[in-house]
């Protein structure tokens, strides 16, 4: 059963004891993400992600990274769009250690310059990598594409040039705005105690907000259609084509990802089967949905000699207009629904997996929805509101990337 805990301050302890495994996986999850940054700062909140790992008043980054190996655990960080999560799993008799450095991490990171100067070189050899893989580039120029005016539509990684600007004053700043008790949930999961609890409070619950502290906005932006190409000398082109589609609180979401699932999710979707297994296009061939709290997308990606661009493209495109013409079976709808199913419960298998769950749920929701509950709202999807989807989603022009070596 999941439990939360609101300290004085505000900061919501989530938790959820799965007593016969011996880990615990904690999380500390904050409402902060790249969307929420000015364009001067596109970056930051990554660039915060990375050095909060790079020493402490009392612990270098060496020592973190020795104190978790000597310990067998596990200790990582990400930040997307709208949130970021450092993370670790440990033996459950580890647990208040791991929340403690954790804890010191937090609220004690030392942001050296040398440091500082040293991992703004790491971070802009992950800008480069990223801008070097085709398969990743072209869905960062698509974001662009479809959010041009928005920060929605600015990597989270930032640029060089706004990672240059980058000192331990701005961090602290940007810190001070989005890093405050109520926009803070820490989620555990796995053989917690009532001391591994009252320890997280401890160290989480007393620390208050500045009169800096600023409530995230959202900016419901405008969805762009567009196209974006560049000329690349590489051996296949990589076409990535986004649709406007519905956020993750909208009470269509499973019906959206089970449209996903019919048309690209798996070996069995449509784009699968037609572009792959039939005609034999190409290798890589899916589709995804992105949701935040406002708005979503519906994206395909595809992968293809140079010379079969074209032909891929139009597939899509020919695979797409069936389904809005003559939309699904009741067949794929249902196999859908039941792998949405399997999915989700087998994704609940382990303690990390439990942790992610309940800090996005409780930053996001504000709820939680019991496994039996979630399977019944997924029973729910019907041919209707597919429909519906279909018709909302594919009845606006897409914004399309692509990347490729005699691309027009």
């Amino acid at each position: 059963m999941v439990t939360v805990y609101t300290c004085q301050n505000g900061v919501r302890i989530v938790s959820e004891e799965i007593p016969h495994v011996r880990s615990i996986s904690v999380g500390i999850w904050v409402g902060a993400g790249s969307r929420f940054e000015l364009p001067e700062e596109n970056g930051i909140t990554h660039f915060i992600e990375h050095m909060l790992f790079k020493g402490t008043k009392t612990r270098s980054a060496r020592q973190i990274a020795e104190e978790f190996d000597r310990i067998g655990g596990e200790i990582n960080a990400f930040t997307s769009k709208e949130n970021t999560c450092y993370y670790a799993k440990v033996l459950d008799h580890h647990g208040q250690l791991a929340v403690s450095i954790l804890a010191d991490m937090f609220f004690n990171s030392s942001f050296d310059q040398n440091e500082l100067d040293k991992e703004r070189q790491v971070v802009l050899e992950e800008i480069l990598m990223s801008e070097d893989a085709p398969d990743d580039d072209v869905h960062e120029q698509l974001w662009r594409v479809m959010y041009p005016t928005d920060a929605l539509g600015l990597p989270i990684l930032g640029t060089s040039e706004t990672l240059s600007t980058f000192t331990s004053d701005t961090i602290r700043q940007y810190m001070e705005k989005y890093y405050f008790p109520e926009n803070i949930v820490i989620s555990v999961a796995g053989n917690v105690t009532n001391d591994l609890l009252l320890h997280i409070e401890k160290l989480f619950g007393r620390y208050e907000r500045t009169d800096k502290a600023m409530e995230t906005a959202l900016t419901n932006p405008t969805f762009h259609s567009g196209r974006f190409v560049k000329e690349r000398d590489v051996e296949q082109s990589h076409l990535a084509i986004s649709y406007p589609a519905i956020g993750i609180k909208h009470p269509d979401l499973n019906s959206f990802i089970a449209l996903n699932n019919i048309i690209g999710g798996n070996m069995s979707s449509r784009l699968f089967q037609e572009v792959r297994e039939e005609r034999g296009l190409a290798y890589t061939i899916f589709s995804y949905q992105s949701c935040y709290a406002d708005v979503g997308a519906f994206t395909i990606y595809g992968s293809t000699n140079n010379q079969q661009l074209t032909i891929m493209h139009e597939t899509i495109n020919e695979t797409l207009q069936k389904v809005r013409t003559e939309g699904i079976k009741e067949s794929e709808l249902s196999n859908a629904k039941e792998q949405l199913k399997g999915s989700f419960v087998l994704g609940l298998e382990s303690t990390n997996s439990r942790m992610s769950r309940n800090g996005r749920n409780e930053l996001i929701h504000g709820r939680h929805k019991t496994i039996d509950e979630t399977i019944a709202e997924i029973d729910q999807v019907s041919m209707d509101k597919v429909d519906r989807l279909i018709e909302s989603i594919f009845s606006v022009d897409p914004a399309v990337s692509i990347i490729g070596q005699g691309v027009k």
